[in-house]
């Protein structure tokens, strides 16, 4: 019997699309999906109120009742969460790397939240026009090929929908519902977490999510933002998971 071979949809975070395609050239011969959300790159002028469940309905109306395989990064992490919870028969697996499991990985969403929309607004504008500045915050390094990296992440949207979005995680994983939630989706399809070896102990994974993830790994020598540090490794190791083959989580 021919294995079946589904798409693989990448789920964006709060900036920035999902990465480098040289991460995924290496989930041939999956299809890649890498949709625009709601507020964000094509979509960026929408007129409709962005917020979690808003993002969960969009992808599904992009995706129809495809069985996929999803692979969420940091806020998209909970989109991912959203959608299979919601859609779980649709979802083969999800990939979750580095996805907000408590508010206490959503730092930079809770300070934005807590901030006057001009504020936001000024300070997205500070970061455009000073991307080496922005890079250091984040600790990463100042190359012509990280400033360019830089100036994609942050005009891929406008400060509303960072506001918004930002709100809204910080809101939906702030709810009493959000941890049964999480639950439920890793009882009803495989969970596969994903780690930058720099960021992983900021990543506040609780202990029956780790032991419940079909497997865990970690990308070396890389940090939040891994799918840009190192695309190649960080494709094959995606692409190892959709495969089945990567060592169970401990």
């Amino acid at each position: 019997m021919v294995a079946v071979v589904l798409p693989v949809v990448l789920i964006h975070g709060l900036v920035g699309p999902l990465g480098d395609t040289r991460a995924w050239d290496r989930l041939a011969p999956h299809e890649v999906i890498a949709p625009d959300l709601l507020g964000y790159g094509e979509h960026a002028d929408t007129r409709t109120p962005i917020d979690i469940a808003a993002q969960v309905a969009h992808v599904r109306d992009l995706l129809g009742e495809r069985r996929v395989h999803l692979v969420g990064h940091s806020v998209g992490g909970v989109i991912a969460t959203a959608y299979a919870h919601r859609y779980a028969d649709s979802v083969a697996s999800l990939v979750n790397v580095e996805g907000n499991f408590t508010l206490a990985d959503a730092f930079w969403s809770g300070q934005l939240a807590q901030q006057p929309s001009a504020e936001v607004e000024a300070s997205l504008a500070r970061d455009r026009e000073d991307l080496a500045g922005w890079l250091r915050r984040a600790e990463l390094p100042v190359t012509p090929e990280w400033i360019a990296v830089a100036d994609t992440v942050l005009r891929f949207q406008p400060a509303t929908t960072m506001h918004a979005m930002a709100r809204s995680v910080v809101s939906f994983t702030g709810a009493p519902a959000w941890e049964p939630m999480l639950r439920d989706v890793f009882a009803a399809v495989p969970v596969d977490l994903v780690a930058g070896g720099r960021s992983r102990a900021g990543w506040h994974v609780p202990p029956w999510a780790l032991a419940a993830a079909r497997s865990y790994a970690e990308i070396p020598e890389t940090g939040h933002m891994m799918m840009f540090e190192d695309p190649e490794l960080f494709g094959t190791a995606v692409a190892r998971l959709l495969d089945g083959d990567s060592p169970p989580a401990t």
